[in-house]
């Protein structure tokens, strides 16, 4: 049997900026993506602390150090510059496997890194 577990985490990033008018995505600064073991075009579930907005897209990568993470296209409406997010993905594993996953949990400080 496969079931589907968390991957990995980004708790409490805080947005930089929203852009409707642009392709739809997350992007994240790249060091985040590494910490969080995340690649472009990834499936992400975000869930807005600030306002409890939920949505689903994918990850482009802003760049390394930047600090930004930027909500766009469709999704800019859910979420404003200083809204905090909490960004998960997940993986399907066979029964087997879970006695050994242990998924990555990245606390992000207010500047959008690691602590």
């Amino acid at each position: 049997m496969r079931r589907t577990l968390l991957k990995s985490k980004l708790h409490r990033a805080v947005v930089t900026d929203a852009n409707l008018h642009s392709e739809g995505s997350l992007g994240l600064d790249e060091d985040l993506l590494a910490a969080a073991d995340l690649i472009p075009y990834e499936k992400v579930h975000v869930s807005n602390i600030t306002n409890g907005e939920r949505f689903s897209t994918y990850v482009i990568r802003e760049k390394a150090g930047s600090g930004k993470v930027s909500v766009y296209g469709a999704e800019a409406p859910k979420a404003q510059a200083g809204d905090v997010l909490i960004v998960v993905t997940y993986v399907q594993l066979e029964d087997e496997e879970i006695e050994f996953h242990v998924p990555k949990v990245v606390f992000l400080d207010p500047g959008n890194r690691p602590r």
